[in-house]
């Protein structure tokens, strides 16, 4: 009988600890609270603000003279020694030259006859007035209106280079465009 006693002790044991050791199931969470779902939100760009293009003229008429003049719009052409004809080289210059005044209809333009520092001071006047109106007249033959166009002569008095040489001599032997209206 003890032994029964203790064979039913050790069931016991055997029985306690086997329950003791068996796993609970961990508890299932709670499900996440239910939200409403919303549509994904669609990004709306601002508006893409154009500001109005300005044409060339409009942004011409904006510029003070000094401005346009400080661009060199207008190339200045050259002369031989002694010479108011307008040489070859210079032609496609008063090209463009004409071109940009057609362009903008409303520019009016002053043409410097220049000389370089050899001859009297009523000589080279005289010669600077042929080279800017030599130069008026190639416009003129081109369509630029005459009353767009005034002349002057400086003979001597405003060299560019101010040397007593031959290169100095053909840099101002010129007529050279100042834009003075617009």
């Amino acid at each position: 009988m003890k032994k029964a006693v203790i064979y039913a002790l050790a069931a016991i044991l055997v029985l306690s600890f086997a329950v003791a050791c068996k796993k609970k199931p961990a508890p299932v969470p709670p499900p996440p609270p239910q939200t409403q779902e919303q549509p994904p939100v669609e990004k709306v760009e601002p508006p893409v603000v154009q500001e109005p293009q300005l044409t060339e003229e409009e942004i011409f008429l904006q510029k003070s003279l000094e401005q346009i003049n400080s661009e060199k719009p207008l190339e200045t052409i050259y002369f031989d020694y002694d010479r108011a004809a307008i040489r070859t080289d210079a032609l496609a210059t008063l090209d463009a030259n004409a071109s940009w005044l057609k362009k903008f209809r409303t520019a009016k333009v002053l043409i410097e006859g220049h000389c370089d520092e050899r001859g009297t001071e009523e000589y080279n006047l005289a010669l600077g007035e042929k080279r800017a109106k030599a130069t008026q007249d190639y416009l003129l033959s081109l369509g630029i209106a005459p009353d767009r166009i005034k002349i002057i002569s400086y003979g001597k008095s405003q060299p560019i280079d101010p040397g007593h040489n031959e290169m100095a001599w053909q840099k101002n032997r010129r007529a050279q465009f100042l834009v003075i209206e617009k």
